[in-house]
């Protein structure tokens, strides 16, 4: 089942809505329905124009989130790194990146952007709004802070104000110095220009974590939340490290290095029944299937599991196998191969050379590898 839908492409980047925003959308309207002036329209008389502000805020949010990520996404293409996409989801958007370029300079700018997007768009449309509303310069300040207390009388108005407001403290929300937030990044950049790229990793994640534990304690006591966004920052803190450690491990080590060459193969007219007794005597949860010494697909257990028992002796492994071909190449890195199963949600790739397969490589194989090596 597809979880994203793509909904068309800005500077060649996909932009997708993850199932998770589409459930998250009328959400956002009932709260921004039900919320006073000041962040909201629950004054608005009328019903139908009351949530239909509020749905225009709700996806004017979500583009701002949109131009957020876009922001990063620009200044990484112009470092050279590939995005796969832009996806918003449930807490926001995220921006799907090759890779995270170990230049601290380029990997700060990269960060910053997202975040100051969020001020400028903020600013812009806090000072439309007091400028419309007759504030003057000298007062800008005090205009600032009672619109903040009391909120703005006119609703059209007020849906600019409450949109530059949020994108105002998205922008201090983000520079928070821990993962998964940009601050996160921000601060590994930092540290990373004064010390190894993985002490730096380990030292921003450490922060992120301590962070995380004192907003959780203040979030039993204040708001669940605050206690929500505590674990969110704890998770991303300990993947990112964890992330960053396997990518360093396996730097410089290359396929041909943990390949396995004697690969046992099935052919595409066994039946499933037959294939099953190969996994019991062979041990493999996957095989390439081999017709004539060409590979033609890859058969795995997830497969077998979809053919009831009773059917097993009829069907084919022709059938039920994956005739879609990711393969990699013998001098390629390994950490990319273990990049392309997780993107892909596979276990195994086919290693070729000259068109010939020469091997298999399998998630097994890699974690094996950075066993090894720690």
């Amino acid at each position: 089942m597809k979880t994203s839908i793509q909904i068309g492409k800005i500077m060649d980047i996909p932009i997708k809505l993850h199932i998770t925003f589409l459930l998250i959308l009328p959400v956002f309207a009932w709260i921004f329905a039900n919320n006073d002036p000041r962040f909201g329209f629950n004054d608005v008389g009328l019903t139908t124009f009351r949530y239909a502000l509020s749905l225009f805020a709700s996806i004017s949010l979500f583009v701002c989130v949109l131009l957020h990520e876009l922001g990063h996404s620009y200044v990484a293409k112009k470092a050279g790194v590939n995005i796969q996409g832009i996806t918003l989801f449930l807490f926001g958007g995220v921006s799907s990146m090759e890779e995270i370029p170990r230049n601290p300079r380029t990997e700060l700018k990269m960060a910053l952007a997202g975040p100051l997007v969020s001020l400028v768009i903020g600013f812009i449309l806090i000072i439309g709004v007091l400028m419309v509303n007759g504030a003057a310069v000298d007062e800008f300040l005090t205009a600032f802070i009672q619109n903040l207390m009391i909120g703005i009388k006119d609703p059209y108005i007020r849906l600019f104000w409450v949109i530059g407001i949020i994108n105002v403290i998205l922008f201090f929300f983000n520079i928070l110095p821990a993962f998964p937030m940009d601050g996160g990044r921000v601060l590994r950049a930092w540290l990373a220009g004064r010390m190894p790229y993985i002490q730096a990793t380990r030292t921003a994640a450490s922060i992120g974590k301590m962070f995380a534990i004192v907003m959780g304690i203040f979030g039993i006591f204040v708001s669940i939340w605050l206690l929500l966004i505590a674990f969110f920052i704890y998770i991303g803190a300990s993947e990112e490290e964890k992330s960053t450690e396997v990518s360093v491990i396996l730097e410089g080590l290359k396929i041909k290095d943990i390949m396995t060459r004697d690969v046992a193969t099935v052919r595409s007219g066994n039946t499933v029944e037959e294939l099953v007794d190969i996994m019991f005597r062979m041990k493999h949860m996957g095989y390439p299937v081999m017709d004539d010494s060409e590979v033609i697909g890859v058969v795995t257990f997830t497969d077998v599991q979809r053919v009831p028992k009773e059917e097993r002796k009829n069907v084919k492994v022709s059938q039920i196998m994956t005739k879609e071909l990711i393969t990699t190449k013998e001098d390629d890195e390994a950490v990319a191969a273990l990049k392309l199963m997780t993107t892909k949600n596979i276990g195994r790739i086919i290693v070729k050379k000259e068109g010939k397969m020469t091997g298999i490589v399998s998630r097994t194989d890699i974690l094996r590898a950075i066993q090894l090596l720690e």
